[in-house]
């Protein structure tokens, strides 16, 4: 399990609370994720662990999913508050 102290991180970047920037958030989280599996090379178990923890936080919409934005997510409401803004 070693290669997966590589993988944690990536549940912990937070997602943007601007919804312009989701796109290219998602777009470096994936490109991240393609190069470290294809430089790394991660064993079979700690791949399946990372994509079986993605798989759940996903489906759940309760994490930080950066795949997709999930329709009754907090992160959505929270987005048009004009009181997110600071003064």
């Amino acid at each position: 399990m070693y290669c997966l102290q590589w993988l944690l991180p990536v549940f912990l970047i937070p997602k943007p609370l601007n919804p312009a920037l989701w796109f290219s958030h998602s777009m470096f989280m994936g490109f991240y994720l393609l190069s470290f599996l294809l430089e790394r090379k991660p064993c079979t178990i700690c791949a399946l662990v990372f994509l079986v923890a993605l798989f759940l936080i996903c489906y759940s919409c309760w994490g930080n999913c950066f795949l997709y934005h999930c329709s009754h997510s907090p992160l959505l409401e929270s987005a048009h508050d004009p009181g997110v803004v600071g003064t």
